[in-house]
């Protein structure tokens, strides 16, 4: 087994956890109102900022930096969802959540000094949005009418998922890590997951 299925066999129930929260069976059966599908492009806004800062540190790096492609940047598809959602006012209205900012807290813990450490976030959260994301963005559509505008953070013009998925996942497999920093990068990207599950707990507490 290479070290990406490796990933994946033993995340499955990490991933599992978050797809079962609550917030995320209202948002996709289409039990929230806007505001409620809102509330997530907003705390999406404030870790993928922590996080595509880190990525501008790690572009040099020799291992993390080939993790860094400029086609998933979301910065810019969640600033356009949230001003067509919020407004162009719309940094006056919304925060992080408690949870959120624990999550950006751990990311500028590891994610701007330890390559591996960041490459576990860097995976946990684009190959989950260039897989599940897919499905959410046309369940969104359907649900909430959006079509485009309000759902960009789910779209990556230019890229085909498959395709790069495979990349990176190959990426995965050479990475230069030894068997201790293999089991600290699973560490990391369970802790991903679970703060991302604590942040969708939070969201969920509010409106589900």
């Amino acid at each position: 087994m290479g070290f990406a299925s490796r990933v994946r066999a033993i995340t499955r129930s990490d991933h599992a956890a978050a797809q079962g929260m609550a917030y995320f069976d209202a948002l996709l059966s289409g039990r929230l109102d806007r505001a409620g599908y809102t509330a997530l492009t907003a705390q999406l806004f404030f870790v993928y900022e922590t996080l595509e800062e880190a990525a501008g540190e790690m572009r040099g790096d020799p291992v993390a930096g080939a993790f860094v492609a400029e086609e998933l940047d979301r910065l810019p598809a969640l600033v356009a969802d949230l001003t067509y959602l919020v407004g162009p006012d719309w940094p006056a209205h919304v925060s992080a959540s408690a949870a959120t900012s624990e999550y950006r807290a751990r990311l500028r813990e590891v994610a701007f000094t330890w390559p591996a450490g960041f490459v576990a976030h860097h995976y946990t959260r684009y190959l989950g949005d260039l897989s599940g994301g897919q499905l959410m963005r046309r369940a969104l559509q359907r649900e909430y009418g959006l079509d485009g505008p309000g759902t960009r953070f789910y779209e990556f013009p230019g890229l085909e998922p498959h395709a790069f998925k495979q990349h990176y996942r190959h990426l995965l497999d050479t990475a230069p890590w030894d068997a201790v920093e293999q089991d600290r990068f699973l560490d990391e990207v369970s802790l991903a997951y679970r703060l991302n599950t604590a942040m969708l707990d939070d969201l969920g507490k509010v409106f589900a």
